[in-house]
């Protein structure tokens, strides 16, 4: 750990304006190395921390931003342009995609306590085992027993395989897992985001000498946003991956032996009746269909979650593990999480860092106790029905590890907690 404290420390600014680059200054004086660079070219910069002015122009198109931190595997802090802070979703967006955000003009001593916390989260992220990366896969709902089931119905199969899901709800980890079950698990698992580039670099990169369905041959290649694939490449990679065989520009032609798995946070059916998806490309990755079910359907597995995330967040930190408190759980519970899993690790990892060994509190996940939303008026059943919802989700929340325990505090019967959780769904 001592090791971690001495390496050096930098830091990508990103977009920055007149009033970020005089924070340059000082934040060299504070030790840390500072780049800056446009969004474009912060793509293939090397940094441990990044800092991204957050403008109106990103929150309208947020794929540049939202490719960036995925892929940068570190912590990213917003500082919130003026122009931008009345922008409907601005907090849903920085709750699922950034450790934290500040206002301009900044603070300066804030912003580098901020910066000192996330770099410690970012250094421990890199240390120890992932345990297998199979967090997003864990729950007792019914959607994930049901998804288990059809992985391990399809793994070992070779046919293409369409995986829908919203943004942050696991769908790279659906894919990985099923190269990992597949016959192919020791060749290459090559992962490609379909809708980052301009249509030429695409066709590059796909189709190259050293392109995706090359370095994948032998193994996976997995389409990440396939429907924001250019609609001029469509019918090429379907005569790619039905005849098995790349041909060039120059003549040149290659086999392929690859198995090919797909993403898409849009119903292809719906591409198809616009125009804007090649029919037939469609048919062919629906061979098998994988659905992932968002996290606020699936209540019953976010303490379960959350809880998970704290005990490895411990673990990589090497300090005692901590718990959520009473207003935490209830707040996340009541939380719609629009990102999905990789919201609530966001805020997990974000809320075991503030919390500094205390409670994690709801403050602390950035949830700030919200009420829960308004629910119009209904007949005497309706009410019923949404109270004996929230007191099951109130109950797996506090004690999903043991659900005797669960039925026990709630006066029931533990056939009937299975009941009344299969009811909801919840299980």
């Amino acid at each position: 750990m001592e090791a971690l404290s001495l390496a050096p420390r930098r830091l990508l600014l990103v977009d920055p304006c007149d009033q970020c680059r005089r924070l340059q200054p000082h934040l060299e004086e504070a030790g840390w190395l500072v780049s800056s660079q446009s969004l474009d070219q912060a793509q293939a910069a090397s940094y441990d921390i990044g800092l991204l002015r957050l403008r109106t122009e990103h929150l309208l198109r947020p794929e540049g931003v939202k490719h960036l931190i995925s892929r940068s595997g570190t912590e990213w802090i917003a500082l919130v342009d003026p122009l931008a802070e009345d922008v409907q979703g601005l907090d849903e967006f920085i709750g699922e995609w950034f450790f934290d955000a500040l206002a301009l003009p900044v603070d300066l001593p804030r912003l580098q306590g901020l910066l000192g916390r996330a770099f410690g989260i970012a250094r421990l992220r890199g240390i120890g085992t992932r345990r297998g990366d199979q967090h997003e896969l864990l729950g007792q709902s019914r959607p994930l027993r049901e998804l288990r089931k059809q992985l391990a119905r399809l793994g070992p199969s070779d046919r293409p395989v369409l995986i829908l899901g919203e943004s942050g709800s696991g769908k790279e980890l659906v894919a990985r897992t099923l190269h990992r079950m597949s016959r192919r698990v020791g060749q290459p698992f090559v992962s490609f985001n379909c809708g980052m580039l301009p249509e030429a670099e695409t066709a590059n990169l796909l189709f190259s000498h050293q392109g995706k369905l090359v370095a994948a041959n032998g193994g996976t290649l997995f389409l990440d946003a396939i429907h924001d694939l250019p609609q001029g490449q469509h019918e090429r990679l379907l005569n790619c991956l039905r005849n098995k065989v790349l041909r060039r520009a120059d003549g040149e032609s290659q086999a392929l032996d690859l198995r090919v798995l797909a993403s898409s946070r849009e119903d292809l059916e719906e591409r198809v009746e616009q125009g804007t998806f090649h029919p037939g490309l469609r048919q062919w990755l629906e061979q098998n269909r994988l659905t992932i079910t968002p996290l606020r359907k699936r209540q019953g597995d976010i303490a379960l979650l959350a809880s998970y995330f704290v005990e490895l967040y411990s673990l990589e930190a090497g300090r005692r593990s901590t718990h959520f408190s009473e207003e935490a759980l209830a707040a996340m519970v009541r939380h719609r999480w629009p990102g999905n899993v990789r919201e609530l690790a966001s805020r997990v990892r974000r809320g075991y860092a503030l919390a500094e060994g205390g409670p994690i509190e709801a403050d602390d996940l950035g949830l700030h106790s919200a009420p829960a939303d308004a629910v119009p008026l209904g007949t005497l059943e309706d009410y019923k029905r949404r109270a004996e919802y929230q007191a099951l989700c109130d109950a797996l929340a506090h004690y999903s590890s043991n659900l005797s325990h669960a039925a026990k505090v709630l006066g029931v019967s533990r056939p009937t907690f299975y009941r009344l959780l299969h009811k909801h769904q919840l299980l």
